[in-house]
């Protein structure tokens, strides 16, 4: 591989502002429900490469801040070589395990062959862990991922500040924070959900101590790394109102009623105070409708279609003045098959997630 610096000049001299400009007015247009296209499905100019951009496993980039910076990097260059319409971005990208980590869980790898983010092994003894943790609430930035979070912000600030459009056109968006049910199931295990019959006050105790532990997390990386602003954030390319995009990938194990009774008063805290949108994986059709009504929350992102009554997901999002970010367009197409309006508040194209394969 060349010097970093290399790769760096590459981008910086592909992008484009009156592009960026264009793309940035269209993206807080259709955030602000004033798209007037049945979806929303931006493009720019495709701007391929001068050099040769080696792929490198996430495995590596783990190991060295500096290839951890290429990645990123990488991603942006291939947001301009494609011609795609989300938003340039890049991540501190270590994975679910970041806040996990900080609380004892052990990080595991897949074989490099996977490329895949490492994820969290819950605590080895599972809901008496969770009560250590919660009794504890002891939360220390120098310990697990965090410093390496924290590390890859400061390493990219420094980087792209001698690059103005860099600096100016390629956000940096908060790690991958999770949130308070998906902490609280990540350090327990599957223990987790006996506890919600056995001791439903542990488990409130300790969603209320994450969802303090999310706040703050997030309140330190946005004061050193101030997101996109005017009111909007980026996240995997997409733009969205709000400063977060909550990960209730673990809520969809839940019914309507449990969330109610456990998690949206938590989920709620959080919107409250920052505003965002929420992202699960799977099916989750049965608890969107309760999540869609709490205040701050201004859309979704679903990465399944196929397993969702998406008839349900409409009527409690594009219904009701929200949008949903980073549809598939295969759904796109079958709404527009079965003439089911949009609205214009649903954007088409999947979004630019980790696990996703460049």
């Amino acid at each position: 591989m060349r010097e970093l610096r290399a790769y760096f000049e590459d981008v910086e001299a592909r992008i484009d502002p009156e592009e960026e400009e264009r793309i940035a007015e269209d993206w807080e247009n259709f955030c602000l429900l004033n798209c007037r296209e049945e979806f929303f499905s931006p493009r720019r100019r495709p701007s391929p490469p001068g050099i040769e951009w080696p792929k490198v496993p996430i495995n590596e980039a783990f190991r060295d801040p500096e290839l951890m910076a290429y990645t990123q990097l990488k991603t942006v260059s291939d947001m301009l070589a494609s011609g795609s319409g989300l938003l340039l971005c890049v991540r501190a990208n270590y994975g679910t395990a970041i806040i996990p980590s900080m609380f004892g869980t052990e990080v595991f790898y897949l074989p490099d062959s996977a490329d895949t983010l490492p994820g969290a092994r819950h605590l080895d003894d599972g809901v008496e862990g969770l009560r250590r943790v919660t009794g504890e609430r002891r939360l220390d930035y120098g310990t697990g991922l965090a410093p390496m979070v924290f590390g890859f912000g400061e390493r990219w600030a420094g980087i792209s500040a001698r690059y103005p459009k860099i600096r100016r056109y390629v956000h940096l968006y908060n790690p991958d924070l999770q949130g308070p049910f998906a902490l609280v199931d990540a350090i327990a295990g599957s223990e987790l959900y006996y506890a919600l019959y056995d001791e439903p006050e542990l488990v409130h105790e300790a969603l209320g101590f994450m969802t303090e532990v999310y706040l703050d997390y997030t309140r330190r990386w946005q004061e050193r790394f101030p997101p996109y602003g005017r009111g909007f954030s980026v996240e995997w390319g997409l733009l969205h109102r709000g400063l977060t995009v909550l990960r209730n990938d673990a809520i969809v194990n839940l019914s309507e009623d449990m969330y109610r009774e456990f998690a949206m008063k938590y989920d709620a805290e959080v919107f409250r105070a920052l505003g965002g949108c929420m992202h699960f994986c799977g099916r989750g059709d049965h608890y969107v409708g309760a999540a869609c009504e709490l205040e701050g929350v201004y859309g979704i992102n679903l990465s399944q279609p196929e397993l969702n009554d998406m008839e349900k997901i409409y009527r409690a999002t594009v219904d009701r003045e929200k949008i949903i970010i980073g549809m598939p367009a295969a759904e796109i197409e079958r709404a527009g098959r079965a003439g089911r309006p949009l609205y214009g508040r649903v954007h088409s194209g999947a979004a630019l997630s980790a696990y996703r394969k460049s």
